[in-house]
């Protein structure tokens, strides 16, 4: 008989336990651990197909943990990374795709979305994707010159694919710390600027300064996280003074086209001025060359007269006589004749009364015609 079924326990029918005490008398009875064992196996039989003893056990053990072995496979999605912890420590990193890990609770498996683009809007809220609401305690900034602009813009982030760990353990929430530190760097760097710089042209310095700011800022907290660009959507004064201030901007295009204009007009007069100026010039430098060539000229032929002068005095007045007569009387409409008497006879007189200019008699301005 086993000892499970002998009155009194296993230490006999007697009173007394293993230490030599007998049975309390007061409080109740404690339960029974055999019997609660032995009912506990009745009703596992009970459940079992047929009496399949020791081997079936054996059965669907092996069956659990074949389950429970193939419970580690996983599956990365194409935007996803995988990362295995062991017992709560980070492990490894798995590529997309299907991938194994050690059941739990020895090892499990995260997937962040690590490889997708994330998109946080800050100073305005977007509801249902098309109704846009301004966030003021987000959106109105300090410039550097004392002024207040109201500023919107988003930031374009995502997980650094080599510190997928650390963006998982180091930073409790990374999306609304990412959203911290753009407002922050925005802050920082609008308080920096002057206002008609941040509404007129730095716009790319602006997201360029934003973003290496809250790269660096990240990087400081081991965050892993990546900001791939800021992009400013508004940049204007507040709604109060919305107004005045496009007056203001009315006034100051004005003033940038009559300017405009200005330099216009000049760079057209100022060139032709001084083409005139370099004409004048020019032809002042030719008159120049002209006449200082001609004096050359004259002073040349001078001397080169002069030297045959020299040599034949009388042949050479008589040459320049000729010539200077020739001049003279080259461009009159008159003829001289010699009558003396070493002109000789034969030349007779003739008048071109044909040539002679016809006077057509003065009519009278009035009497009978």
């Amino acid at each position: 008989m086993p000892w499970s079924n002998q009155p009194g326990g296993p230490w006999g029918s007697g009173s007394r336990g293993p230490w030599g005490s007998g049975p309390q008398s007061q409080g109740p009875k404690p339960p029974d651990l055999e019997e609660f064992l032995r009912r506990s196996q009745d009703k596992l039989r009970s459940l079992l197909p047929g009496n399949l003893g020791g081997r079936g056990i054996a059965l669907i053990a092996l069956a659990a943990i074949a389950l429970w072995g193939f419970s580690g496979f996983f599956r990365v999605e194409p935007d996803e990374l995988g990362v295995v912890l062991r017992f709560g420590q980070f492990v490894r990193e798995v590529q997309p795709g299907l991938n194994y890990h050690l059941p739990y609770p020895i090892e499990t498996a995260l997937t962040p979305q690590a490889l997708r683009v994330n998109k946080i809007d800050i100073g305005f809220d977007l509801r249902r994707g098309t109704t846009m609401r301004d966030v003021p305690e987000e959106s109105l900034m300090l410039t550097g010159d004392e002024n207040i602009v109201d500023v919107d813009f988003s930031v374009l982030w995502k997980v650094k694919p080599s510190r997928v760990g650390d963006y998982l353990f180091n930073v409790q929430n990374p999306e609304s710390t990412v959203k911290a530190v753009g407002e922050s760097a925005m802050r920082a760097v609008i308080g920096h600027s002057n206002i008609q710089a941040i509404l007129t042209g730095a716009r790319q310095t602006i997201e360029t300064a934003v973003q290496e700011l809250m790269q660096k800022t990240l990087d400081d907290y081991g965050a892993g996280v990546v900001v791939q660009q800021v992009q400013l959507q508004k940049v204007d004064p507040p709604t109060q003074v919305l107004d005045a201030f496009r007056d203001v901007q009315a006034a100051r295009s004005d003033l940038e086209r009559a300017q405009n204009e200005a330099q216009t007009y000049a760079n057209r007069v100022v060139p032709e001025a001084r083409g005139r100026a370099a004409k004048v010039t020019q032809d002042a430098e030719a008159y120049r060359e002209q006449t200082v060539a001609d004096a050359k000229g004259q002073t040349s032929r001078f001397s080169q007269i002069y030297d045959q002068y020299k040599k034949a005095p009388d042949v050479t007045r008589q040459r320049m006589y000729l010539e200077t007569m020739e001049r003279v009387l080259g461009g009159t409409d008159k003829t001289i004749i010699d009558t003396g008497p070493a002109a000789g006879p034969g030349v007779v007189p003739y008048l071109p009364l044909n040539n002679l200019p016809q006077e057509r008699p003065a009519q009278p301005s009035g009497g009978n015609q």
